[in-house]
């Protein structure tokens, strides 16, 4: 798992409509709040994407973007973002290329731990929460990430 002061690898993955995005494009003049996800419309998934998706706003004002990644499919996460009205993107890392360059790959390779980046322009991890169970840690992660840059 990487850890504060890390490099975030560079990646390109597809989003839900099946764009490419790399980390660079992400961090385009921005910090970036990075959140790796189990799978789409679980519970606890969507509990955590509904609490980000309603922090989106504060988000962005302080100048940081959001992305999600899971290893659910392009339709999947439309689906998902569809339904629950998820405002930022949803990359697809279908191969786990990219949840296993965070470090973030469940025991065994089952799975994906549920963990928050926030990523600095300058692609350094700045801070980092992994709670597998408790959406609660990383929605307080957020909103200590905002509060300190206001």
């Amino acid at each position: 798992m990487l850890d504060i002061g890390d490099t975030a690898p560079d990646f390109e993955l597809t989003d839900e409509n099946g764009e490419q995005t790399t980390l660079d494009d992400l961090l385009a003049g921005e910090s970036l709040i990075l959140y790796f996800y189990p799978a789409d419309f679980t519970p606890l998934c969507t509990a955590e994407a509904c609490s980000i998706r309603d922090m989106h706003e504060d988000i962005v004002g302080v100048g940081i973007k959001v992305v999600g990644i899971s290893p659910q499919s392009e339709p999947s996460h439309r689906r998902f973002k569809a339904k629950f009205n998820i405002p930022f993107p949803l990359l697809f890392d279908k191969n786990k290329k990219v949840i296993r360059a965070f470090g973030v790959d469940g025991p065994l390779g089952f799975g994906v731990r549920r963990a928050t980046y926030l990523i600095s322009k300058e692609k350094r991890i700045e801070n980092r929460v992994v709670s597998d169970l408790f959406v609660s840690s990383h929605t307080q992660f957020i909103k200590e990430v905002i509060a300190n840059r206001r």
